[in-house]
């Protein structure tokens, strides 16, 4: 399935993943602000750390003066880091103020994700609150006692509602409201919740029981629900399969477009060998070819953008 980004997506997951002079991928040694979210396993986490220029007397007033991170993700992902870490050096933000930018803030920047990557953006917000957490038992803050409640065990504590992303019943009720979720589809795009085996839609205590107590009083809110849920649609549609013919001209046009011109940009570029399958044969011609990070540049940057922009199955074999 390929994805509709804005060009700016686009061009902040390039310039990521060539490590542009004023980026943000990489981590911090030794930061005053971590926080994770997210699992590998799951296909998509985020490392989110901080650097502050303390106050002399008061640690709220510290201000965030670097933000990096690391992610295992896709494009949406890369971008959607990208887009927060220049939010918050941008801002000039204490860390305190930095939990006032929510995931609306980074799709707003990105100008725009497709429905089924909000999630990107909502890992980056979450990311955000663990790490300021961190910070601020370092220098001694109690959140709590400024009136600030991020959720610090919510993920750990409770009845796991989604096994296969380890989602907890209170973290999904939470987000369901935060983010005004009402269908199914909605809380997969938003939180990935339900987005695997999709076991736990319709289960006693499972997606739809939770959307219908929370919407309860909102008669229009759960009558749309149920009508989505009697049509059967959180249930992802398929699209239809490309013949071996259109995928090859497919991951052409996506090589040609984006992927070749950025790789030649450096001296590089990429020649596709052979497709079979989703499979692509791919050998790194020029600078590329003997640059130590050439492993990396096929699996982060041919790899993922043609994961996005022709089909999520496709893998990149280096010959």
């Amino acid at each position: 399935m390929a994805w509709n980004y804005s060009e700016k997506t686009k061009q902040l997951f390039m310039d990521a993943v060539h490590g542009k002079p004023g980026t943000h991928l990489g981590e911090i040694e030794n930061p005053d602000g971590f926080g994770e979210h997210g699992s590998i396993a799951c296909g998509d986490a985020m490392r989110f750390t901080f650097r502050v220029k303390r106050h002399s007397t008061d640690p709220t007033k510290d201000v965030i003066v670097e933000a990096r991170y690391l992610t295992f993700g896709c494009t949406s992902a890369i971008a959607a880091s990208e887009a927060l870490c220049t939010l918050i050096e941008q801002g000039r933000y204490t860390p305190i103020d930095a939990l006032k930018i929510k995931n609306s803030d980074i799709v707003e920047f990105l100008e725009g994700l497709p429905e089924q990557k909000i999630h990107c953006s909502v890992m980056g917000a979450e990311a955000l609150e663990a790490a300021v957490f961190n910070w601020a038992q370092k220098r001694g803050i109690d959140l709590e006692r400024l009136g600030i409640d991020i959720h610090v065990d919510e993920r750990e504590e409770g009845r796991i509602v989604c096994k296969c992303f380890s989602l907890t019943e209170p973290y999904i009720r939470r987000k369901i409201k935060e983010l005004n979720l009402r269908t199914i589809p909605e809380i997969t795009n938003a939180i990935k919740a339900g987005g695997a085996c999709m076991s736990c839609h319709h289960v006693p205590g499972g997606l739809q029981d939770l959307l219908d107590d929370i919407w309860s009083s909102d008669d229009h809110g759960l009558k749309a629900a149920r009508e989505l849920r009697r049509a059967g649609d959180d249930v992802p549609k398929e699209e239809t399969a490309l013949s071996p013919y259109q995928f090859a001209k497919r991951i052409e046009k996506a090589m040609d477009e984006y992927i070749r011109p950025m790789l030649q940009k450096d001296g590089g570029d990429v020649e596709i060998v052979d497709i079979k399958d989703t499979m692509v044969y791919c050998r790194l011609q020029g600078a590329c070819a003997t640059c130590a990070g050439a492993s990396q540049t096929l699996k982060v940057m041919v790899e993922t953008t043609l994961k996005d922009l022709v089909d999520e199955l496709v893998r990149v074999i280096e010959v």
